[in-house]
């Protein structure tokens, strides 16, 4: 598990490129028979991801000091890839392309598997501390709910923005209040619309919050520019496909890229308000 400390904005503002990078981005998470955890001091939040040929056993590490990794934490989990297998405690659950899952804490023996080892799932994972366990979900965009089941309710399928904006995208919520519950950990998806780039702009902060963002669903050749700092310190951070990035509380989290793609946004803090942010308008920008 690597681990990165806090950083303050009075700092990075005078930050390289290369140190920017360092501190912020999460590059080579999805590795075939791996799984990859990062370890930020900013609100303890682990973002990783699991990719199973043979099945992978999710283990806390010396770093956690925990008899075993949900210990005292909860986690969400969102496959990009095929369909795979989540076995919790012995039970089984198949995760499909674009599924999730809500994990509670308490939850001790966690295998990652594929249904298909030559095309392996790829597990996206964020877990963050947690007080109290809540129930273990599966969460799907559609279908028919059923026990331990969740589907997206239709109001947490939000499309906003528009194309002459370059911004028109749908937002999935998957993990909050009202229809998965947890402890802090917010979660879900934005997909962004042909022709639009733009997510998240105008842009925001929310000191009560801290989010990681990961993007994916871009060739090869694609790129995101991210738009970190200050709203009048603004630093970018070049982004390929299958990486993440850490935004702190202090810092806008936006991105414009060479063509539209698909974005995992996580958030715990303070609180679990989605609309709990501070607007910046474009004029302020710098």
């Amino acid at each position: 598990m690597e681990l990165r400390t806090a950083a303050s904005p009075r700092d990075v503002k005078h930050y390289t490129t290369d140190r920017l990078r360092e501190e912020f981005l999460i590059q080579n998470l999805f590795v075939a028979g791996e799984i990859k955890l990062v370890y930020s001091h900013i609100d303890r939040i682990i973002t990783g991801a699991a990719v199973p040929v043979e099945p992978i056993v999710l283990t806390a590490g010396d770093e956690l000091r925990a008899d075993y990794f949900l210990q005292r934490r909860e986690m969400g989990v969102i496959n990009i890839g095929p369909a795979g297998v989540i076995s919790i405690d012995g039970k089984d659950y198949e995760v499909g392309h674009k599924e999730g899952m809500y994990i509670g804490m308490g939850a001790k023996d966690i295998v990652f598997k594929s249904v298909d080892a030559k095309n392996p799932a790829k597990f996206y994972i964020n877990s963050v501390p947690a007080h109290t366990s809540y129930p273990t979900v599966l969460i799907k965009p559609e279908g028919d709910a059923s026990e331990g089941v969740v589907i997206i309710k239709d109001e947490n399928k939000v499309e906003l923005g528009c194309l002459e904006e370059s911004n028109h995208r749908v937002i999935n919520k998957y993990i909050l209040p009202g229809q998965v519950e947890s402890c802090q950990l917010v979660m879900g998806m934005t997909a962004l619309k042909p022709g639009s780039v733009w997510n998240t702009m105008p842009c925001h902060t929310h000191d009560r919050r801290m989010e990681v963002y990961l993007y994916f669903d871009m060739p090869e050749d694609a790129f995101v520019m991210h738009y970190m700092g200050e709203p009048t310190e603004t630093r970018h951070i070049v982004m390929r496909n299958e990486e993440a990035v850490i935004s702190p509380s202090w810092s806008i989290h936006s991105g414009s890229g060479s063509r539209a793609y698909t974005f995992i946004w996580g958030m715990c803090g303070e609180n679990q308000a989605f609309d709990d942010m501070d607007g910046v308008a474009n004029k302020d920008l710098r």
